[in-house]
């Protein structure tokens, strides 16, 4: 089947469909610019995941020291912006197509783009924010570099003192039990769940889509290489994800108009 034939398929599928969920991975946010973590030349070929684990992180002063610095001299989480496949999610839920979005990156593009905090279900967290591991108190990134560039190596809670984290999940450390189940509900009840940019490799997170497909609903994969749930999908499409959702939605709205 031809792209033009699977775009309109899927833009069919969209239409007919009242709950959509969206997975997203890497792959959406890498023409965003922000690299991938674990292809060849991503942030794991240049930095030891082991001094990102989070035992280290509590235990090892240098290792909390080391992070910091890596949040003050890669600002691309900070800088990036949602590319056109971020803006079409965005639109699903504009049209009241989307029920949620089902993400493993931390990098807040799908909020950058429109959607509503409320709908994105982010399994590893967010980038954005600085969490205290004593009090649960939360800042703004931005609020955290600039005491970072001012000298603060390892910055602490101004409230109580405690430990400082990345409100992300670091290795060795489990979901947040909440989202991942909230993300659980919406994928067995959903009638689409479309899969951006992510090769399904991860779990529990790619247990999603599995989720979705055993309770009845059709699903549509767009990444550039193959996963191991291409063979239950409805529609499968190798290519770039900007490109492909932008056309598929605007396919969507013409069929809606006409």
């Amino acid at each position: 089947m031809g792209l033009e034939l699977q775009i309109d398929k899927v833009a069919k599928l969209i239409v007919d469909s009242r709950k959509i969920v969206v997975f997203t991975g890497a792959g959406i946010s890498t023409e965003s610019g922000i690299p991938d973590f674990r292809s060849p030349g991503g942030i794991w070929s240049k930095f030891d995941p082991e001094d990102f684990t989070i035992q280290k992180f509590v235990s090892d002063p240098e290792a909390r020291r080391k992070q910091w610095q890596f949040l003050v001299k890669n600002d691309f989480m900070t800088t990036a912006e949602p590319n056109n496949a971020h803006i079409a999610i965005a639109e699903l839920e504009t049209m009241g197509k989307l029920d949620a979005v089902v993400t493993q990156n931390i990098d807040n593009l799908h909020q950058k783009a429109g959607n509503s905090p409320e709908k994105v279900f982010e399994l590893h967290g967010n980038m954005s924010w600085i969490l205290c591991m004593d009090c649960r108190s939360r800042y703004p990134l931005d609020e955290i570099k600039v005491r970072l560039e001012r000298g603060e190596e390892i910055p602490e809670c101004e409230n109580c003192g405690g430990m400082l984290k990345p409100d992300v999940v670091l290795f060795g450390e489990a979901l947040p039990q909440d989202v991942m189940s909230a993300a659980v509900d919406h994928a067995k009840a959903c009638d689409l769940l479309i899969v951006i940019g992510s090769s399904l490799v991860v779990y529990p997170a790619a247990y999603i889509p599995a989720y979705a497909s055993e309770a009845g609903a059709k699903l549509v994969i767009i990444n550039m290489t193959g996963t191991s749930y291409d063979v239950v999908s409805n529609v499968v499409i190798y290519n770039r994800a900007g490109d492909v959702m932008k056309r598929i939605v605007d396919r969507v709205k013409e069929r809606i108009t006409h």
